[in-house]
Order: structure tokens, then C-alpha cells, then sequence
């Protein structure tokens, strides 16, 4: 048998495809040997893209009850991510731009955590966090899904990328078929700060999905000119898209 190839790749918590390739031997099977990073780093690869969920949740006591009563109100977010440009997209439809207040408390179970904790009055959350909120009976002020870049080390050679995103699709494709016997997989996303509760994964649902087809460079423009009008992407060194992506081509 070949010796297998290495490749970094970067779980983000909000899915559940990275570890459901590892029980069933898919990265095996495509002839990878990945090795897990928690941190984000390199290039995003437009040939694939994910679809998740996003809300803003407060706590039941909360006089928070509608979009509009966030006006003013800081959002925990985690700066420069998902949960951060996420709350504009969802708000400027109910709120002036100059009354939609952010509040970066950092990233995976933080937010949550601050929330729980009394530091902000709502909180900017993704899965599994979103789960997490329910089961807490945590009041959700709005919601929806929004594409996810796929970022991977920018070192990887094209056919390594290549085998690792069949591997995520065979993983996704696992989901639709058998999502129960998959949800147990939760608890490695599960946030130390949260890993002492009883939480009931068998309940929760598929997470981020994979979706291994083109995300168009139309579409990633539109994001980068809100970004660059919410005044929220003086941080990003790089905006072109030719310069942040890795093509498969």
C-alpha cells in the first residue's frame, strides 16, 4: 500500500464532515493523512463552499424581542468571521448601519459563554452554538443561512485538495443517508467551556453542509463591497479574489 499523503486541514466546529471522513476511512481512502488545525490560515478554495446557519440569540429575560430592539445594543461577535458579517447583513433590513453595534468577544464557544455570563445583552452565534442556544431555551431574534469559503493551507498541492474535498463529499453524502448515526460526532465540537454538560446531540441536527461546486466570483464581490461599506474590513490586507483564492483548476 502507498505510503499516505499529509495535509493540514482546518475544522471549524460548525460541521460535522471532517470527522465522519475519519470513522469511515474516506481521507484513508482517498490516501490522506490529515492532521487537525483549530486555527484558520491560508487560501480559500473557490471550486467548493459550505452552507450554514447563523442567528443572533439573548437570554429569556431579555427585553430583546425583535430585530429592531437591537438598535444600539452590542452583538457579541467573533471579529472578521461569520458571526461578524452576519449581523449587519441580517440587520441593515431593520436598522440603520450607524445603529447596528458590535461587540468581538472572540470565536467558537466564547460568545455563547458571554452571553450565559451576563457580559453582552445578545450574542452572534453559528452551529453547533445554535444548538447549544435551544437547548439552553435561549431566544433567538433572527436567523438564516449564508455560503462559507472553504480555507485550506495555501501549500497543498491541487490533487491532494482535490482527493480531500471527495473524501467531504462522501462524508456529506453519509449525512443524507444515516444523519442519526452520525450526530454523536457533535461532542468533538462541543467547546471546552461547555464540555461538562449533558448535552443532547442525538437531537441536533446536520450542521454546516458541503457543497462542492463553484462559488461564484460574482458573488464573493457583492460580499467584499458590504464588507468594505459596513466599514468592517479595514483589517484584511488582501480583498482581490484572484490573490485569497486557491483554484482546483
Amino acid at each position: 500500500m502507498s505510503a499516505l499523503t499529509k495535509i493540514r486541514i482546518f475544522p471549524t466546529g460548525m460541521r460535522l464532515h471532517e470527522w465522519i471522513a475519519f470513522e469511515e476511512g474516506y481521507f484513508r481512502a482517498e490516501g490522506l493523512d490529515p492532521e487537525v488545525m483549530w486555527d484558520v490560515m491560508g487560501k480559500f478554495v473557490p471550486d467548493a463552499y459550505g452552507v450554514a446557519r447563523h442567528a443572533i440569540y439573548v437570554r429569556p429575560d431579555s427585553r430583546v424581542r425583535r430585530p429592531e430592539d437591537l438598535r444600539g445594543v452590542p452583538i457579541a461577535v467573533g471579529l472578521m468571521a461569520g458571526s461578524h458579517y452576519n449581523v449587519p447583513y441580517r440587520l441593515e433590513s431593520y436598522l440603520p448601519l450607524t445603529d447596528i453595534k458590535i461587540e468581538p468577544v472572540g470565536g467558537f464557544g466564547r460568545r455563547l459563554d458571554a452571553l450565559l455570563r451576563g457580559e453582552v445583552e445578545a450574542a452572534s452565534l453559528l452551529d453547533p452554538q445554535i444548538y447549544m442556544a435551544e437547548e439552553l431555551g435561549l431566544r433567538k431574534i433572527l436567523g438564516g443561512e449564508f455560503n462559507t469559503l472553504w480555507w485550506v493551507d495555501e501549500s497543498s498541492e491541487r490533487d491532494v485538495l482535490r482527493r480531500y474535498f471527495a473524501a467531504l463529499a462522501r462524508a456529506d453524502a453519509a449525512i443524507d443517508r444515516d444523519l442519526v448515526r452520525y450526530l454523536p460526532l457533535w461532542m468533538k465540537c462541543v467547546p471546552p467551556e461547555f464540555a461538562d454538560r449533558p448535552w443532547h446531540v442525538e437531537q441536533w441536527g446536520p450542521g454546516e453542509r458541503f457543497v462542492f461546486a463553484r462559488y461564484p466570483a460574482e458573488q464573493l464581490a457583492e460580499i467584499m463591497a458590504a464588507i468594505k461599506r459596513w466599514g468592517i474590513g479595514r483589517e484584511m490586507q488582501i480583498t482581490e479574489f484572484d490573490r485569497l483564492a486557491l483554484s482546483l483548476a
